[in-house]
């Protein structure tokens, strides 16, 4: 499904690789220190950052030069990017159509997304109308509608407050068994991490430090766990 193979990109006097294999369905939560990579990893997949040298596959297919518009993917960010003119229909179906001029058959799409994301309600709304948990919601709606195999997320509910990230995290977990999605979420919150994914990747100086169980940096049974504040259990 996604294969990262000596992908390479430099920033400033650092120097990122990445080897990396992820199967289809895996859900993945990309940990780390600040600046060591985590979003680079991800604008690398997406193809909003160029790699020096070395190979990324999607589905299969070698999609190291392809064009972000072009890739199987879809990524939602911290920052819920809604348009604030546009209803929240409006802006749902700028991922389907950026002209919004979407067939019968988008629109079913557009309808069913909505409604798995409980926005029904709020469709005739616009963005400052809404909640923050909410816009988010319908961030995430605009990427689901692309219906892409694989969903990028940046620290995307960082931002709310616990309850809401709650209610985030939840759906997340419902979208991504119901639809059978391969994920990748950059997170600062362990905690968040492993009940999302039951794999992590710990990025360390731009390189991959460990891959392996969530749990076991939950839990502290890897020495790994003490890169992100956990105390590690003695042997």
């Amino acid at each position: 499904m996604l294969k990262l193979e000596n992908l390479t990109y430099r920033y400033e006097h650092l120097v990122m690789r990445f080897d990396l294999q992820i199967q289809a369905g895996e859900r993945i939560a990309i940990l780390g220190p600040s600046g060591a990579g985590k979003s680079t990893l991800l604008n690398l997949i997406a193809g909003f950052q160029t790699a020096e040298k070395g190979s990324l596959w999607l589905n299969g297919e070698n999609h190291t030069s392809t064009s972000p518009a072009q890739r199987p993917v879809s990524m939602l960010f911290q920052e819920n990017n809604l348009f604030s003119h546009l209803t929240i229909e409006q802006n749902i179906g700028l991922g389907l159509h950026p002209g919004l001029r979407l067939n019968s058959m988008q629109k079913q799409t557009l309808q069913q997304i909505v409604s798995q994301v409980s926005l029904e309600n709020c469709l005739t709304r616009l963005p400052a109308q809404l909640s923050g948990g909410q816009r988010q919601r319908a961030a995430l709606a605009r990427c689901l509608v692309r219906q892409q195999p694989i969903l990028l997320l940046d620290e995307p509910f960082s931002a709310l407050d616990p309850a809401l990230r709650n209610e985030m995290l939840v759906l997340l977990e419902q979208v991504c068994h119901e639809r059978q999605l391969t994920l990748l979420m950059v997170s600062h919150n362990l905690d968040d991490a492993a009940r999302i994914a039951d794999r992590a990747l710990l990025i360390v100086d731009g390189n991959i430090h460990y891959d392996g169980s969530t749990n076991a940096l939950v839990a502290g049974t890897v020495s790994e766990a003490a890169i992100l504040g956990r105390k590690v259990a003695s042997i």
